[in-house]
């Protein structure tokens, strides 16, 4: 093998970098779904075909894409969001690298119909490795005018069509589609009552997912996650100027509990994780609730730009912020005080009785003792025992009546002139004697 240091490719540039930020089709509609958000739109539908391998189409009401801008727009590092170095410090939106629209065009087949505010008509035009490529053989690649409405619209067509070995490690569509739900849902419940997102699969009329711009964030929890988390939600909210942060967001109570912890986590309105805040949250609920289940908490932190780095992941799911120990430990507590404000007692839901049903009297059931038509009850239907099972009367020897020595013996039974009466008859030791006497056996023999 040659060992000499050589300048890669552009192409084979762009597609390892490309593979860095776009890992399965839930990364692409992630990335898409922000500059959709920061271009102001109020409404974004998403339609996907066999787990967005085959197909994403991604539609938003925004402001659209200038004409003049359509020609570098899949191109890397192209941004209308920074200018210099020094603009990360104080970066405020979703994107800042340019880099999804690029990436997703060197694995996919991207095309791109934009409408502006001020444009009489849409533009359309199709890419392929960064640059916009012809519709047709020989012809030409500039937009196209079309009919469409304000807003843009994407479609990226067979995802990772030129990396087999990445399209072969995903996991079936149906598998992909629940990530991509996943992400929808999560980004549907933190811009509560100002985008409004649905989600469906190609050829079907029925949304999997569709909330409202004007719905709250308890409806769409109840829509996203069921209502039973929604009515055991809690309202939780803590800051410090002095550290530069404000939280809110929602919890469970100690009614609800699950086998799987739902931790949704913003800062900065960017979708992140914090494994040291899932440890403390996670600590502190193992206290309330049983052993092996979990509650759902959503928050939305903000922090001061300026103490947040951001471009420390290639999907920038993970931010690196200031104080991070003291900002932590401050949110554990606050919402361990307010799961303590409404621990005071627990809610258990019961069951009315149908209707038109009497409720069942104890004398219709309880035998009557005076009455002589009256079963008799038995010791095995009063206590809930085996009446095979052995007893005490087992270990008790019965009574034998005692025999004389020398028992009299008559040919003609002893009559007695007057029945004794008693109440209980009596057992004497001695053989009765009657009334008249007895003829023994040697005076028969005389």
């Amino acid at each position: 093998m040659d060992a000499r240091i050589v300048r890669l490719d552009e192409t084979v540039v762009n597609r390892i970098a490309a593979g860095e930020v776009i890992q399965r089709p839930a990364n692409a509609i992630k990335e898409m779904i922000e500059n959709s958000i920061d271009a102001g739109a109020t409404s974004i539908n998403i339609t996907v075909s066999s787990g967005g391998l085959k197909s994403i189409l991604i539609q938003d009401n925004g402001c659209g894409i200038r004409k003049d801008d359509m020609g570098i727009v899949c191109e890397r590092f192209t941004t209308s969001k920074l200018r210099k170095f020094e603009d990360l410090t104080n970066i405020s939106t979703y994107g800042f690298r340019g880099e999804a629209l690029a990436s997703i065009s060197h694995v996919a087949h991207v095309t791109i119909t934009t409408r502006t505010a001020d444009s009489k008509c849409a533009f359309k035009a199709m890419y392929s490795d960064g640059r916009p490529i012809p519709s047709t053989q020989g012809g030409s690649t500039h937009p196209k005018p079309c009919a469409g409405n304000q807003g843009t619209q994407i479609l990226v067509e067979d995802l990772f069509y030129n990396v087999l070995t990445r399209k072969r490690a995903l996991k079936n569509s149906s598998e992909e589609f629940n990530k991509i739900a996943d992400v929808i849902g999560k980004y549907s419940i933190h811009n509560s009552g100002r985008v409004g997102f649905t989600l469906k699969k190609q050829g079907q009329s029925v949304a999997d997912i569709r909330t409202l711009p004007t719905s709250s964030l308890q409806e769409n929890i109840s829509t996203i996650y069921g209502p039973a988390v929604a009515k055991e939600l809690l309202n939780v909210q803590c800051d410090n100027k002095g550290l530069g942060y404000k939280m809110a967001g929602c919890i469970t109570n100690a009614n609800y509990s699950t086998k799987r912890f739902t931790f949704l986590l913003f800062i900065n309105n960017r979708l992140v994780e914090s494994a040291s805040l899932r440890k403390a949250l996670e600590a502190m609920y193992n206290v309330y609730l049983p052993k092996h289940m979990h509650p759902f908490v959503y928050l939305s932190i903000d922090i001061l730009p300026c103490n947040v780095d951001v471009n420390v992941h290639p999907t920038k799911h993970e931010v690196h912020f200031l104080h991070e120990d003291m900002i932590v430990t401050e949110i554990q507590s606050a919402v361990e005080k307010k799961l303590l404000s409404c621990n005071e007692s627990r809610t258990y839901y019961t069951q009315a009785l149908l209707p038109k049903v009497s409720p069942v009297s104890m004398e219709t059931v309880r035998p009557n003792k005076g009455s002589s038509s009256s079963k008799p009850t038995y010791a095995y239907n009063l206590v809930r025992t085996d009446s095979k099972e052995q007893k005490l009367d087992a270990f008790i020897q019965p009574s034998q009546p005692s025999i004389s020595s020398q028992p009299s013996i008559s040919s003609q039974p002893s009559i007695s002139s007057q029945p004794s009466i008693s109440s209980q008859p009596s057992i004497s030791s001695q053989p009765s004697i009657s009334s008249q006497p007895s003829i023994s056996s040697s005076q028969l023999e005389g």
